[in-house]
Formats: structure tokens, C-alpha cells, sequence
């Protein structure tokens, strides 16, 4: 009788969450049927941990950055009106984060309107970010999405979808 009950937990097990995996992600388990992921998909790059931006790591894949090396603190939640090191607001999405970044000359309407935003929101930073191609990147771990103009939309979207979800590896 106790062997059927162990083979039974065991396949449970295997049935809920497969093979080597932890099963599916918060976000993955809390939506809909035919729900599509807002933004785009960016290769992890891991959680190293440097000691200072200058330390050598590996490049990011996207600009700006989704996941990969970073520093062992975060920056402070809200708006920065000075850019924030790539190795610092990695450490931010890694705590389920979002980050908010903007590049755009003479967009003090759009920069007011993306910082009104980000008081709703207690894990969102607005911040600039020069080296951008768009006037607006959303980035949380492992996604990106870049806009022309403000669209709340769009932008609550992502936030909603990403905000919280924390992405330290677990052992």
C-alpha cells in the first residue's frame, strides 16, 4: 500500500512539473489561454553577480539589458533623472523590476507623462538612456518592448505582466 502511495506522488510529481523543470512561470500560470507575452524575448544571460560596473563580464544582448552580470544592490525604485549603469538596473529586473527608459531631444511632455506613470507602480524606474535607438524601452528579465510615443496601454501591459515576478536562481 505504501509503495502504490509513493508511485502515486512521484507521478504526480512528474505530471505537474515535468522533468528538471520548476514547473511553469508565475506569470505562464496566471494567464489565460491564448495569451501572448508582451514585448519580445531576449536570451537569458544568467545572474552573475560582479562587484563593479568596470569588472569584466559578458556583453548584453540587447540595449538595453534583460538579464546577465550585475551588482550585488539595486537602484532606488521611481524616477532617476540621470542615466542608471547597465549592471545596476540588471539587478533591479532581477527582482521582478521594470525598467522604463527613454531617449528623445525636446520629449519633456513624454518624459512627464512616463514619470506620472511610474508613481503607480512600486518596482518601475524611469530613467534616461541615451545610447537607445526608440524614444521608449520597457525592459523587465527577459523581455523588451520599444515604442515611437507614449502609449499607457501598451506600457501597463508590459508592467502588469512582468512586475514582481522574481528571478534569483533557487537551489
Amino acid at each position: 500500500m505504501r509503495s502504490l502511495f509513493v508511485s502515486t506522488a512521484i507521478a504526480l510529481l512528474i505530471i505537474g512539473f515535468g522533468f528538471g523543470t520548476a514547473g511553469p512561470s508565475p506569470a505562464a500560470a496566471q494567464a489565460p489561454q491564448g495569451f501572448v507575452p508582451p514585448g519580445k524575448e531576449i536570451p537569458n544571460l544568467g545572474n552573475d553577480h560582479i562587484k563593479n560596473p568596470s569588472d569584466p563580464h559578458t556583453a548584453y544582448n540587447s540595449v538595453p539589458p534583460t538579464s546577465g552580470p550585475h551588482l550585488p544592490y539595486i537602484a532606488k525604485w521611481g524616477v532617476s533623472k540621470t542615466p542608471i549603469a547597465n549592471e545596476l538596473q540588471v539587478h533591479n529586473l532581477e527582482d521582478g523590476g521594470v525598467m522604463i527608459q527613454y531617449s528623445c531631444k525636446d520629449c519633456d511632455v513624454m518624459i512627464g507623462q512616463l514619470e506620472k506613470f511610474a508613481t503607480k507602480y512600486n518596482r518601475v524606474i524611469v530613467a534616461p538612456y541615451p545610447e537607445m535607438k526608440t524614444p521608449i524601452a520597457l525592459t523587465a528579465w527577459g523581455r523588451i518592448d520599444t515604442l515611437d510615443r507614449f502609449d499607457e496601454a501598451r506600457i501597463e501591459r508590459f508592467v502588469k505582466a512582468y512586475m514582481g515576478i522574481d528571478h534569483h536562481v533557487r537551489e
